[in-house]
């Protein structure tokens, strides 16, 4: 199998990181890099947990602003649907 060689430039954080990485893994820094890059293009896309609050708390937000409805309108609704149920479907004659 062909490994390409690559070179980046990390800032000195991220190169502590990954040398206390791969020391407490007991693994070389190139697999630890692997394992960190698969791990994260399987997170890529989803929402992180802060992404996912802030998106919460404005639904908690915006729902209570929904006027409701009249109680007669949704009672009026309810029962037309109803008697259309009860109404036996289609008046038309169907294909034979």
């Amino acid at each position: 199998m062909v490994r390409p060689k690559m070179t980046f430039t990390l800032d000195e954080e991220t190169a502590a990181r990954l040398r206390q990485a791969s020391e407490r893994m007991s693994m070389p820094k190139s697999q630890v890099v692997r394992e960190a890059i698969r791990d994260y293009s399987e997170r890529v896309g989803r929402l992180s947990e802060r992404e996912r609050l802030r998106l919460l708390r404005a639904f908690d937000e915006l729902v209570p602003k929904i006027p409701p409805r009249p109680a007669r309108e949704v009672e009026r609704e309810l029962k037309d649907i109803r008697a259309a149920r009860r109404g036996g479907g289609r008046k038309t004659k169907g294909r034979r």
